[in-house]
């Protein structure tokens, strides 16, 4: 395995395999495709995941591995499954049975905001939760 010094950075590369190559271009594709179906650009996606745009931007060429700790929270932000992440197709009668409930629409929605708007979304369901246990008639 060649290893070698990336100067800039200082951080050690390990070079890949074609197929390796292969499957992180593809991938990169599937994320850009399944991030514009979902009107978001790269600079949201990347403050979902707590990183650069410049490094969704190399994700998505397939220029950049990205790592496994992060495949979990691209696929819900993204609103897949790791299968179809990985360009698999999904399972016959694993996926969901009609309609989605509109509630569940809303919070993959809340999912793909950034991080300020989504802690004012949960800040407001709070404070209207809140109210619902307030003092009872009678107390």
């Amino acid at each position: 395995m060649a290893i070698s010094l990336h100067q800039a950075a200082r951080t050690p590369t390990v070079a890949i395999s074609t197929d390796e190559r292969l499957f992180f271009v593809a991938l990169g594709g599937r994320i850009a495709q399944l991030r514009k179906t979902r009107d978001m650009t790269q600079t949201q996606l990347a403050e979902v995941l707590g990183v650069a745009q410049q490094t969704v931007q190399a994700y998505e060429a397939g220029a950049r591995r990205i790592p496994v700790s992060t495949l979990p929270q691209l696929a819900k932000t993204l609103g897949v499954s790791l299968e179809v992440l990985f360009g698999e197709e999904a399972k016959a009668g694993r996926g969901k049975r009609g309609p989605v409930p509109q509630w569940q629409e809303q919070m993959e929605a809340i999912a793909r905001l950034p991080r300020a708007r989504q802690r004012f979304v949960m800040d407001m369901l709070s404070a209207a939760l809140a109210s619902q246990h307030g003092p009872q008639p009678g107390a």
